[in-house]
């Protein structure tokens, strides 16, 4: 009996380089990267400080055009689509939780997480629909009490769990997630990965995780590390 072949990867990079230029300097951060990704995987990138891992995710996720090589998605050659094309693609089918939390102060938690949706065409006419997946999510996230609130009234923790349900709105394919514990404490920092990962696997979406954390690491399926720019 023939073996069935695996499925193509959701993600893939091909010798993906990155070069910044500092003045008359070229800084090399990516030195010819390659890596798959498949549907409903969970991959753990680590390494050092500046070993180029939040320059690969921002690479993998159609925010930093890389200078070499190439990063397909679903297939199709990132780079070589149109910049709308592209934007459209980084908009619906890919979630991003950052680090830092980037909630806008001016806007309350529900508003917060409706922005990636309001984005796309049509939006405004699925407003009342949107707004109740949006209430859904803040349910499944634990921030139910605090409707209505605006960032700066959340602890750190709680806008983490907002962040994430901003990336979950859309429903995307991928969610890349950039040292997402790195600003809570642990216990915080516990929940939210407990989240991350419960709701990405539910919904049998794919993740890449950038962390230092081992620990974290192992609750991916992979692990890869990133040592000068180059995985090693």
């Amino acid at each position: 009996m023939n073996e069935r072949s695996s499925p193509p990867p959701l993600v893939e990079a091909l010798d993906a380089r990155k070069t910044y230029r500092l003045g008359a300097v070229e800084v090399p951060v990516l030195r010819g990267v390659s890596l798959a990704v498949r549907a409903g995987e969970a991959l753990a990138i680590v390494g050092a400080s500046g070993a180029g891992k939040s320059t690969l995710l921002n690479v993998l996720g159609a925010l930093d055009a890389p200078t070499g090589g190439r990063v397909l998605f679903d297939g199709r050659d990132l780079y070589a689509l149109s910049p709308a094309a592209r934007a459209e693609i980084r908009a619906t089918r890919v979630g991003f939780v950052f680090q830092a939390f980037h909630l806008l102060p001016e806007l309350d938690l529900v508003e917060n997480i409706l922005l990636p949706a309001l984005s796309r065409p049509g939006a405004w006419r699925r407003g009342a629909a949107l707004r109740r997946e949006a209430l859904a999510l803040i349910e499944r996230v634990g921030l139910s009490a605090r409707v209505g609130h605006r960032p700066d009234e959340l602890s750190g923790g709680e806008q983490q769990r907002a962040a994430l349900a901003r990336a979950l709105v859309n429903r995307p394919d991928l969610i890349l997630a950039d040292e997402p514990t790195g600003n809570l404490d642990s216990e915080s920092g516990e929940r939210v990965l407990d989240l991350l990962f419960g709701l990405v696997r539910q919904g049998g979406r794919t993740l890449i995780i950038v962390t230092h954390n081992r620990e974290v690491a192992a609750r991916c399926d992979r692990t890869l590390t990133l040592t000068d720019g180059r995985i090693g």
